[in-house]
Order: structure tokens, then sequence, then C-alpha cells
């Protein structure tokens, strides 16, 4: 019996774009979006951030070092953030789920900012008993040390949570810990997971 759901946050509860980011971020120093994807992810500054290694203004001090610019922190901080928008049709979802009694964890890999910028703006972690964040646990997803902080949060066994994330690689990862998971591609397909393991939703 499914007692707890674990959500990831990311193309899961609110829709974002990391192409838009580098746009955005690109267009204030006259850089292509490319050329800021590649010093941020290829030059692995988004995995410190999201691990809480280091903080915002050491993310944008490399980043200036890599593409040999300067920027304003406001200004940048607001490109890469204001990239999201949220999944009106899962928020129904999750406070019938509340309602009707099951624990739901969030689980996200995602930065201060990132995080600071949703939880402010959309009411989408509302419903969620409990929110776990990689920069605040040290580690992020698929690495083990993040799902066996989740596992202590669930307050049920794991094959009593049912995990859904939009990246397979994630999911498989709770796999292996002993939760039911699945991909999350929309919020009929998710309705139906969760009917298929008795989850009461309507």
């Amino acid at each position: 019996m499914i007692r707890t759901l674990l959500f990831d946050l990311g193309n899961v509860l609110v829709n974002f774009s990391h192409e838009r980011m580098c746009r955005q971020i690109g267009a204030l120093v006259d850089r292509g979006g490319e050329e800021v994807h590649v010093a941020i992810f290829d030059g692995r500054l988004q995995l410190p951030l999201e691990r809480g290694e280091i903080d915002q203004r050491e993310f944008q001090r490399r980043l200036e070092a890599r593409l040999g610019v300067r920027f304003d922190p406001a200004e940048l901080e607001r490109a890469c953030c204001d990239i999201f928008s949220p999944n009106a049709f899962v928020r129904p979802l999750l406070d019938q789920l509340r309602h009707q009694g099951y624990r739901l964890v969030a689980l996200t890999n995602t930065s201060p900012a990132h995080y600071e910028w949703v939880r402010s703006r959309y009411d989408v972690l509302g419903p969620f008993h409990s929110v776990l964040t990689s920069f605040a646990v040290g580690a992020v997803k698929p690495e083990e040390a993040i799902y066996r902080r989740a596992l202590k949060d669930l307050q049920c066994d794991p094959g009593e949570c049912f995990y859904t994330d939009d990246i397979a690689e994630y999911v498989a990862a709770g796999r292996r810990f002993g939760l039911q998971a699945e991909v999350f591609t929309d919020v009929a397909t998710l309705i139906r997971q969760l009917r298929e393991r008795g989850v009461r939703v309507g």
C-alpha cells in the first residue's frame, strides 16, 4: 500500500528551461547561449552550486572568469532564475492526495536561488510535508547520499513510497533503493500509475 508520494520539482511541479537561462545570461553580456551553456555545464559550475559547495556569489565569480566578463549580480540572478512556470495540472492532484492523508515529499536538484525563486512566486510546494533540496543535503540525484536522506523523510518503508521524476536515470536510482518509481511524462499518465498502485485519485 502506498503511504508516501515523492515528487521531483523541475519539469514535474514546475517547468523550466536551461536553454532559456543560458540565452538570458548571454544577452546580458552579448554572448551566445551556447557559449554560456558550455561555461556553466561543461565547466561544471551547476553541480557545485546545486550541491551547496559554492554560493551564488562564487558561481558568478567563476562564470565571469570563464567568459571574461562582469555581471551585475541582480541582473544575473534574474537571468538565471526567470525560467520557471508552474505545471497547473499537478496542483489539484497534490491537494487531493494531501487531503486523503498521503504524505508528500519533494526531492529536487536545485540551487538556493532557483529554490527561493520558485518558493516565493509559485504555490506549488504548499501541499508538501517536507522538501529536500540537493544544496541542503550536499548531494545531487542520482548520488546515493540524497536518496538515503530522502528515505528518512518518507515515514514508511521504501516499498510503500511512489516516486516520480522526469529523468529516467533518477527513477532507476530510486528503484535501487526499493521505491516504486516511474518516469513523469504528464499528469494523466501519473494518475494512471497511481491508480494501478491503489492510490485513491479522482
